[in-house]
């Protein structure tokens, strides 16, 4: 038996594919979206927190219990747990310290979206005339609360030969 020729199903399989293609491009132009606000977010804190902007630096974070804020280089290793001891650890840097010009170079090596949350791992290196500073490995994790990315999570490991394998 003959299959014969159906233009409707023909229009019907059309249209289906070109609603695949754009709910997929939707939701590519989505996550570009969150990728630049992401980065965005990440460099409005680093500079808040060398101008020595507090309130600006503390609305880029998730006031959460599980926040986590660590850093450790060749001389020195830190850490707090939770956005009250975070802020309560650099209530001292925020009133004794002066803000600064610093240039930052970030070299972005991921970002990673996965529905409210997301992962970005970059290598930074800050360049200030008081301060020698070496390169940095560092990690944030983010979460979306009510609609802005937030950061939950900071890691930052400075080392004079850092390695890094792409």
């Amino acid at each position: 038996m003959k299959k014969s020729f159906r233009f409707p199903q023909l229009i019907g399989t059309v249209l289906l594919i070109l609603s695949a293609i754009t709910i997929y491009a939707q939701k590519g132009d989505a996550m570009a979206k969150d990728i630049r606000s992401i980065k965005a977010l990440i460099e409005k804190e680093t500079k808040a927190f060398f101008e020595i902007d507090r309130e600006t630096w503390s609305d880029c974070w998730a006031h959460v219990p599980y926040a986590f804020w660590s850093f450790a280089d060749t001389t020195d290793v830190n850490s707090f747990s939770g956005w009250e001891a975070i802020n309560m650890g650099f209530a001292d840097y925020f009133t004794s310290s002066k803000p600064s010009t610093a240039e930052i170079e970030r070299e972005w090596l991921d970002v990673k979206v996965f529905g409210n949350g997301a992962y970005a791992r970059f290598n930074q290196k800050v360049n200030d005339q008081d301060i020698s500073r070496d390169k940095q490995a560092e990690v944030r994790v983010l979460e979306k609360v009510d609609g802005k990315w937030k950061i939950i999570l900071v890691g930052v490991i400075a080392s004079k030969n850092p390695v890094i394998v792409n």
